[in-house]
């Protein structure tokens, strides 16, 4: 397993991943499959922010991706940040999504973040242990917050805190 920065070659692949993610499960709350066209701003969108994009590879095939981006678009939550990680229905239980947390954790700790944050859906057990495993800790949950495969869904938010920069500063 290779774990390494995603190209636009990779868009395919974490299509694919997304997608399933979009019609099989609660871990995305939204309905309808994205295009290759989506995706593509999506990487832009990452890319020009300098926020990684990081996908697991085996065999020449894309496993899992693991991405961080802002948690609310206001400056005083600059040092704030969302990741998700997925991984391929196919490369489940292989410690893929770990090996992607750990790097994606890294990278927020050497660019001086403090916080980091995981909307998952409260239902979804496997990945809240994957999380307590990393140090997360239950901020809160919000009641009915989405409504996918004819039922309300909670979403839970966890927390890492991951030290910060030495001297924050309000620009």
């Amino acid at each position: 397993m290779m774990i390494r920065e995603a190209t636009l070659k990779d868009l395919a692949d974490i299509l694919e991943i997304y997608n399933d993610a979009i019609l099989h499960s609660t871990a995305v709350y939204t309905y309808k499959p994205q295009t290759l066209k989506n995706r593509q701003d999506w990487y832009k969108q990452k890319k020009d922010a300098g926020y990684p994009i990081l996908v697991s590879e085996q065999d020449g095939k894309v496993a899992g991706f693991a991405t961080f981006g802002p948690f609310r678009d206001w400056p005083a939550y600059k040092y704030t940040i969302e990741h998700s990680v997925y991984v391929d229905k196919g490369y489940r239980k292989q410690g893929i999504a770990s090996s992607l947390m750990k790097e994606i954790i890294a990278i927020a700790r050497e660019r001086e973040y403090m916080t980091m944050i995981a909307g998952i859906d409260a239902a979804n057990e496997k990945s809240i242990a994957m999380h307590e495993k990393f140090g997360f800790v239950h901020a809160g949950t919000i009641k009915n917050a989405g409504f996918k495969f004819n039922q309300w869904r909670d979403l839970a938010f966890y927390q890492l805190e991951l030290g910060g920069p030495e001297q924050p500063i309000e620009r």
